[in-house]
């Protein structure tokens, strides 16, 4: 019995963060394209026909339509799906971690910010400001609801990473954006010194792993997006840092 009320908790979180997800796929859209997305239907990108409700059913609508639109025929990317599964996945881990409380709030909202910002600077290699302010506001919130996480740990988070970004940029140009610094001074707030300097730690792997294997293709275009990198690395440390941290110190007998 107990089981089953677990699943049912579980099912209940992933398609609440399903449905988010399908939300998010709209910002993703329209906020590159300076499209208001507090109102107006789902269209489709090609011949903008609105998106009949029904067809608009999270992940099993791709499926139902075969990826293709119902007006113009043209394919839909796998992507709108993908964005769903990640935001449920996403939901259903902090929920494991959090249980339903503020914190999961909190973490979920920040979450649901970077899978945004992910994927608007893989598409546009720019991270807009609104969604840099609109993670301020988890940011914020996470003073009060992990009190863990002193006050000097967060100021000191905010620069210890986005200050050596800022001088680097100064005097290498292109070596980071404006958004990787301005995204890495608020996550810095919100994860506090130690966890902002792991998150750090992962986007620059990560990141350096994609930058490596441009190279060794030859890719005209050198180019990448730091941000999504920095991205993964903040949820890592928001939901599994303190652990990392810790498995980390125990391997020096610390």
């Amino acid at each position: 019995m107990v089981e089953l009320i677990q699943f049912i908790l579980y099912l209940y979180v992933f398609i609440i963060g399903i449905v988010i997800g399908s939300f998010l796929n709209v910002i993703i859209y329209r906020i590159p394209r300076e499209i208001s997305f507090a109102k107006g239907r789902s269209f489709c990108p090609h011949c903008n026909a609105q998106i009949k409700g029904y067809h608009n059913i999270p992940i099993f609508s791709y499926f139902w339509l075969k990826a293709r639109c119902t007006d113009c025929g043209e394919p839909i990317s796998i992507r709108y799906p993908l964005v769903e599964l990640c935001t449920g996945i996403m939901a259903v881990l902090i929920f494991a971690v959090y249980g339903f409380s503020f914190q999961w709030l909190v973490v979920f909202t920040a979450g649901a910010i970077l899978i945004c910002i992910t994927m608007i600077d893989f598409d546009t290699m720019i991270i807009p400001n609104e969604l840099v302010l609109a993670l301020m506001a988890p940011a914020l919130l996470s003073f009060f609801f992990f009190p863990q996480v002193g006050i000097l740990s967060r100021v000191i988070g905010i620069v210890i990473i986005s200050l050596p970004m800022l001088v680097l940029a100064l005097f290498i140009p292109d070596a980071f954006g404006g958004g990787d610094i301005k995204l890495m001074a608020v996550a810095g707030f919100m994860l506090g010194w130690g966890n902002t300097l792991l998150a750090a730690f992962i986007g620059l792997l990560l990141g350096g792993a994609v930058a490596v294997a441009l190279l060794v293709r030859k890719t005209k275009d050198k180019h990448m997006a730091f941000g999504p990198y920095l991205c993964i690395g903040i949820m890592t440390a928001l939901l599994f840092g303190d652990i990392i941290i810790q498995w980390y110190f125990s391997l020096f007998g610390l």
